[in-house]
């Protein structure tokens, strides 16, 4: 894989669908931002994002890696992956939004394989149409890393189940309609279980979550008290809970890296504009051999951890297992796009820390980059785990 910031895809079967893409985020998308005065830290409405998911659906982008039989062209990941670093790299605040990463067809995309047609057609179809959102409920306060603490129980009653428990950091949530939400069986020991809960049951609570480091207002508890759930909604079988929940993280890991590089050659492509105008003392900061240097030094990280990364697409594509090279390129990606995009700040000097310059919010998406999806100690132990078993 040749480095460059400009790829060029001419000879791609995508082509025509890379250069629409590209049109629609330079144009289109960004008019829309421009027009609705959006940013990173914007509070979006329902009807605001909606606007993007049915055009984006329209343009064939939304949920384009799903099969045909579901609306999509059936992308490889290493074509999908091409495409959300595209949409990355674009800069655009609503970028989540045009592929389906925020509550779409990115989202329940894996879960397709344990739903019924009927919750195909109630719940999934109407996503990847961009009539309806969900978000996926997992995590909770003292229920991270090991996810077998969690404390939310579904208990039997009849036929179905009475949930009650506290999730956090629901991404989506906000502006979701129905949340892929994992339990714990009451009176079971290691049981967890999988449901599709509507998040306007009566026993369900939204409420505005933590804001993260990023700023984004995209997260949201959800509490349930004794929500009633029926037999439909129970998503694959009772007790497959943390095989659907976990069982999309290792790709999710590696197809997360994508985007994050797209943010890294949104960094590098500012920082070059940057120091090429900026006038010091010697002329242009261009010309210095320190700033060529870090240059050099956060071009060069850039190569290797996109090349490792496509690396391992091509082998999931093939149909490898790659579990430890999704630790990999997880940890690696992570702390090398933080530390270009740091230098980059270095570079932007006053510029590019201060609060809404877009240095400084690249710079703590990819901070929080290095805790999401497990931290680099997670990735660490994953990594040792696969070399001493």
């Amino acid at each position: 894989m040749s480095f460059t910031l400009n790829p060029d895809y001419s000879d791609h079967p995508l082509a025509e669908t890379i250069a629409s893409l590209r049109t629609y985020l330079e144009g289109e998308l960004a008019e829309y931002e421009q027009e609705h005065e959006l940013h990173p830290e914007s509070r979006f409405d329902r009807a605001t994002l909606q606007t993007v998911w049915k055009r984006s659906h329209e343009l064939g982008f939304y949920g384009i890696h799903l099969p045909p039989e579901l609306g999509g062209r059936g992308l490889s990941h290493t074509d999908l992956a091409i495409l959300k670093e595209e949409v990355s790299a674009s800069g655009r605040v609503l970028s989540q939004s045009v592929l389906g990463d925020m509550g779409g067809p990115l989202r329940v995309g894996s879960i397709f394989r344990f739903a019924t047609p009927a919750q195909i057609e109630r719940y999934l179809l109407p996503v990847v149409r961009g009539e309806r959102a969900c978000c996926f409920s997992l995590t909770e306060t003292d229920a991270g890393s090991n996810v077998r603490a969690m404390h939310t129980v579904a208990t039997p009653e009849g036929e179905g189940w009475r949930i009650s428990g506290h999730k956090v950091f629901s991404s989506a949530g906000p502006f979701a309609d129905f949340s892929i939400l994992i339990a714990r069986m009451a009176g079971e020991e290691e049981a967890y279980s999988a449901f599709l809960v509507d998040l306007d049951s009566p026993g369900v609570q939204v409420v505005e979550g933590e804001v993260p480091l990023s700023g984004q207002h995209i997260e949201s508890d959800i509490i349930l008290d004794d929500v009633r759930v029926e037999p439909d909604q129970l998503l694959g079988e009772a007790g497959q809970g943390l095989k659907i929940g976990l069982g999309r993280v290792t790709t999710n890991r590696l197809l997360h890296c994508p985007t994050v590089l797209g943010q890294v050659r949104r960094a590098l492509t500012l920082t070059v504009d940057f120091v090429r105008n900026r006038q010091v003392a010697a002329g242009s900061m261009a010309q210095l051999q320190s700033v060529q240097h870090t240059l050099a030094e956060m071009a060069t990280d850039y190569y290797a951890a996109r090349s490792m990364t496509f690396d391992a697409l091509a082998a999931l594509d093939r149909g490898e297992a790659i579990m430890p090279e999704a630790f990999m390129c997880k940890l690696f990606v992570a702390q090398k796009a933080f530390s270009i995009v740091d230098s980059a700040m270095q570079l932007h000097g006053k510029a590019g820390m201060v609060h809404g310059s877009e240095i400084e919010g690249i710079w703590r998406r990819l901070r929080m980059f290095r805790m999401l999806t497990g931290s680099d100690e997670i990735q660490k132990n994953g990594i040792a785990k696969a070399l001493l078993s």
